[in-house]
């Protein structure tokens, strides 16, 4: 990949860290986490790294980062997955992780809202936040 940076061409390398964080990130897609998680779980790669990292990535599309109410914190989740493709994604607040509205489901929503306001819905960059089943299943069990 060919970056532009103050009018120059440069090359942006494909790194040990980078290939470890990729690897990571494509084994929890369907989750959001801190950059801090992330670090956890790599110690082989610094923070500054992680975070140098992120950064680029968010910049070309591979991850999304994102700030979910009532939280000063920082979520990325990995974006390239096949199943990410023409889905509207559902977020827990909760527990943090990220479905895939089904297909059928997603159209029938997205036909609504162009039918009703004109408005078309960019799916690729959609989440919608809320409880997911097991954290409301836990929520009620508590009472």
């Amino acid at each position: 990949m060919i970056r532009r940076l103050d009018g120059l061409f440069m090359q942006a390398y494909m790194t040990q860290p980078r290939k470890r964080l990729l690897t990571y990130l494509q084994n929890h897609a369907d989750e959001t986490l801190t950059a801090g998680q992330i670090s956890e779980d790599l110690p082989e790669i610094s923070v500054s790294a992680v975070y140098r990292n992120l950064s680029a990535l968010e910049q070309d599309g591979t991850v999304r980062k994102v700030a979910k109410s009532g939280s000063r914190e920082v979520f990325y989740q990995y974006m390239k997955a096949e199943e990410c493709k023409d889905h509207l994604h559902l977020s827990c607040k909760k527990c943090g992780k990220t479905f895939h509205m089904d297909e059928a489901e997603t159209e029938a929503l997205l036909g609504s809202i162009a039918k009703l306001d004109g408005f078309t819905v960019d799916r690729s960059d959609t989440v919608l936040y809320g409880v997911c089943e097991n954290c409301q299943r836990e929520k009620n069990e508590e009472k």
